[in-house]
């Protein structure tokens, strides 16, 4: 039975002998604990990087955003008398504007309120709904508004070419020209983007390009009260007032058209005269020179 027991074990140690067991094959707890390591290390680095990324990115919108608000201001110093967001701070007057005019749902009575409180406004006109309304271009200009150029089909300035500028300009004034009679000095740009290098331009042959400094964001077809309080709330002496009186398929500027008579006689009561572009600015009308 010894020599059995003996006999096994030579066995056994034989087949050991010429099958040696692989330890580095054999999936053992260190490798285990090696491989996780290696796994949260990837994940982590991925969302390490996927968090400077969107970082990276939230920093990039807020600084565009905020040189985009700075970029009025250095163009306003850049381009004196050419650039304005606003009129002369010592003087109680305010300017109200529309823009994306004329729209047969809206402009018509935005014209009525204005007509029975007396008050003269500036018409940002788009060339395109010039050529289909042309009545109530003529009505503006009749009733002694002032009627300003807006772009030709609401394009952004920002991302044209030279060429393509131009056209938009020129292309409004030729529809503008025999309903007003004059070609207009005032330029409002879509968005209020534009380039230092096409306010040169317009300052070069004879355009002042005019946005705001309190805007009524009427354009998210806000109630009337909504819109009353944007007004008031960044209102002060030669404010320029952005509004619309015309929009899109979708947007309801009725609040527009209710705040307005509010927002008139709020004005009056505080002592503001109500003038057009080229009052606010001194110059004797909108013809461009």
């Amino acid at each position: 039975m010894k020599q059995q027991s003996i006999t096994c074990l030579l066995i056994v140690l034989a087949l050991m002998l010429a099958n040696p067991i692989d330890a580095s094959a054999q999936p053992s707890a260190a490798n285990h604990e090696a491989d996780d390591h290696a796994a949260i290390s990837i994940e982590t680095s991925d969302a390490m990087q996927s968090t400077e990324q969107y970082n990276s990115f939230a920093r990039t919108r807020k600084k565009q955003r905020k040189q985009a608000v700075m970029s009025w201001v250095t163009l306003e110093k850049r381009y004196p008398g050419a650039f304005v967001t606003h009129g002369p701070r010592n003087v109680r007057r305010a300017a109200l504007t529309f823009d994306d005019v004329p729209d047969p749902r809206y402009t018509g009575k935005v014209l009525d309120v204005l007509a029975r409180y007396n008050v003269k406004a500036t018409f940002f006109v788009l060339g395109s709904l010039a050529a289909r309304y042309p009545a109530l271009v003529r009505r503006m200009e009749r009733e002694g508004h002032t009627v300003g150029n807006h772009s030709y089909n609401h394009a952004v300035f920002s991302q044209l070419t030279a060429e393509q500028y131009n056209r938009q300009i020129a292309r409004t004034d030729a529809i503008l020209a025999p309903l007003v009679g004059y070609s207009p000095r005032y330029i409002r740009p879509p968005y209020g983007e534009i380039r230092s290098a096409q306010v040169q331009w317009a300052k070069r042959n004879g355009y002042v390009i005019v946005n705001w400094d309190v805007d009524s964001v009427d354009w998210r077809s806000l109630r009337s009260r909504a819109v009353i309080i944007n007004v008031r709330k960044t209102l002060q002496p030669g404010s320029i007032i952005l509004q619309h009186a015309g929009g899109g398929a979708t947007q309801d500027l009725s609040g527009t058209v209710e705040a307005l008579p509010v927002i008139i006689r709020m004005l009056k009561n505080k002592g503001y005269e109500l003038v057009t572009i080229p009052e606010m600015l001194g110059s004797s009308d909108g013809r461009r020179q």
